[in-house]
């Protein structure tokens, strides 16, 4: 962790500082974190080496453009860094509508619409986790133009690095349903999908230690093969209640 004093200017407010002063007692499990994403992530390229190789044949073949979507996005302390995403829709896709993707997207490529409901697109970012940018377990890492709408409380998200999957991620993997009928796709997802991701976010920073990042896991493979976890409905109502005060 860095020196409360040498966090981003936005990130130093009071807010912040209660799950910065959480964070701050759990060194060790920050280290066996960082540890665990290095030594799993290089695991896995090299075990999945052939499914990049086939995926990207794939992309290329379907579709002009490059094989990865490297979209800038926000991570610890405010970092910004290109995403390594396959890329599942066509090129330029995010200068030919919204930067959220809703369902039966027009955009989205025919391969692309395998890898999505497989969910391999992300799978590129294990080389996001090893090069340090994210790790298998954190917030989702958005895109400056959403970041602008933090809350003040919502900076502490920042503290960490962004996230392959987390608890939000589990309980909002169907998210392009809830914008599917939305006329206004980016207000929507500002003024009702973050604030209820945020609230599971800023959980988990409260709970953090290493083998809850493993339960997360855990609970994301079983939620892809398609088990559903109950939402806290209660509690996003009243983080939502607290953000238009």
């Amino acid at each position: 962790m860095r020196k409360w004093e040498d966090l981003p200017a936005e990130m130093q407010n009071e807010e912040v500082r209660y799950y910065y002063d959480i964070l701050c007692k759990k060194s060790f499990s920050l280290g066996l974190k960082r540890v665990f994403d290095i030594v799993v992530s290089a695991i896995m390229l090299v075990c999945l080496s052939w499914l990049f190789l086939i995926l990207a044949i794939a992309i290329k073949i379907d579709s002009p453009g490059p094989v990865f979507y490297r979209q800038e996005r926000v991570t610890r302390y405010g970092k910004k860094f290109k995403i390594h995403k396959f890329r599942t829709m066509v090129n330029n896709a995010d200068k030919k509508g919204t930067l959220v993707t809703v369902k039966n997207d027009s955009r989205v490529t025919r391969v692309g619409q395998l890898i999505r409901k497989c969910r391999l697109d992300e799978v590129s970012q294990l080389i996001d986790v090893f090069e340090g940018s994210m790790s298998f377990v954190g917030t989702r890492p958005e895109v400056q133009k959403f970041v602008d709408f933090y809350s003040p409380e919502m900076m502490a998200t920042l503290l960490l690095p962004a996230g392959v999957t987390s608890e939000a991620s589990i309980l909002y993997k169907d998210e392009d349903r809830l914008l599917d009928r939305a006329d206004d796709v980016d207000k929507v997802y500002v003024e009702k999908v973050l604030p209820g991701k945020m609230y599971y976010n800023l959980k988990s920073i409260e709970k953090f230690n290493f083998f809850s990042d493993i339960h997360t896991m855990i609970k994301t493979v079983l939620a892809v093969s398609g088990k559903d976890y109950p939402a806290d409905l209660d509690g996003e109502l009243k983080f939502a209640r607290t953000l238009k005060k």
